[in-house]
């Protein structure tokens, strides 16, 4: 078993598409953080429709010319690790929101390559 099964963190960045920071990407910025941290894993999903503080709705429809989805980025990993990287996120985010919740890690190990 790995050391990451067990009660954790789950954290949710939610953040547009065309959020930038140093020139790149956010999402792609977030996660290249994580994974300098040492972190158990990030996954970025785009929806296709929402909105945010600013009440923007942002929509993956054809007609739009500028599209700005919405990303999520999730983690998993412990309380500790997960507040230790939370400023950082938050210097590197202009608008956007972030949760936390607990999850419960009943497996947590690389695919198996037979």
């Amino acid at each position: 078993m790995h050391g990451l099964v067990g009660e954790r963190v789950l954290m949710r960045i939610h953040i547009g598409e065309a959020d930038k920071h140093d020139g790149k990407p956010l999402y792609q910025a977030i996660v290249e953080t994580l994974r300098a941290r040492g972190f158990a894993g990030a996954t970025v999903f785009r929806g296709m429709m929402g909105f945010g503080a600013s009440a923007t709705i942002h929509s993956d429809r054809v007609l739009r010319l500028s599209v700005d989805l919405p990303i999520v980025v999730e983690c998993v990993d412990t309380d500790e690790k997960i507040d230790s990287v939370i400023p950082t996120i938050d210097e590197m985010m202009g608008g956007g929101l972030i949760t936390l919740e607990k999850a419960n890690v009943i497996i947590y190990r690389p695919q198996d390559k037979r």
